[in-house]
């Protein structure tokens, strides 16, 4: 089986992806991180994003991996742990204009659609149900506003995590910069010319504004059984 989950920056698309490959027993593909993976690499090598020859050249030439820490999945970038490095702010800003680069974009998607034969799949991104599988059997368009969808990226910055503690604040001046960020993304996403973000015209609409973590679960894994 294969599921697709896509949605915008922030919508918890890989926090219901990973909570649902541990209880379906899915290999979790973290689309997302692969794309940042080649950002974080352009950005050590001064790579400028929009050299697009220069950025295409990261792509094809790094090695990208997942293992599983005590933590979790973690992601490998030419074999160094950069689980955490991929989720700065620097990558934040730069990671929409790296990933709308077609020759970019053809190299992960020609990695993810491997993954996806290999086995039973739950894929989070912006494309997964659009581009990456297209026929997969089970498309999910997961979103939340845009405030709540900074709030979580606050928290989850300052080591919180909402969707255990809905009461968990974080520091008021980051969480508008984040909330500025994220409209930045979302337009840049919904626009580009190469895959842009939008809902496959079979997937189930899921709004996660005022839903935890579990509600969203339960819900993709009823739409999983109906399969």
């Amino acid at each position: 089986m294969i599921v697709a989950i896509d949605g915008p920056a922030g919508s918890g698309k890989s926090t219901v992806a990973r909570a649902i490959a541990e209880r379906c027993g899915l290999t979790y593909l973290d689309t997302g991180a692969m794309y940042r993976c080649v950002t974080l690499a352009c950005l050590r090598r001064g790579i400028a994003d929009d050299d697009v020859d220069g950025v295409a050249g990261v792509a094809r030439g790094v090695r990208i991996e997942f293992g599983v820490s005590g933590e979790g999945q973690t992601v490998l970038l030419d074999g160094g742990d950069v689980t955490r490095d991929i989720r700065t702010p620097e990558v934040d800003r730069a990671v929409s204009a790296v990933s709308a680069i077609p020759a970019v974009r053809d190299v992960m998607v020609e990695l993810q659609r491997r993954v996806g034969k290999a086995g039973d799949v739950v894929a989070e991104g912006r494309d997964i149900g659009t581009v990456v599988f297209p026929h997969a059997d089970v498309k999910v368009f997961l979103t939340a506003d845009a405030e709540a969808r900074a709030h979580r990226r606050a928290v989850q910055r300052e080591g919180g995590d909402v969707a255990r503690d809905a009461r968990a604040s974080a520091d008021v001046a980051e969480e508008q910069a984040i909330l500025a960020e994220i409209r930045r993304r979302d337009e840049l996403d919904s626009t580009r010319r190469e895959a842009p973000l939008r809902p496959a015209d079979d997937a189930h609409h899921i709004d996660s504004s005022a839903m935890g973590v579990d509600e969203v679960v339960a819900r993709v894994i009823e739409l999983m059984e109906r399969v």
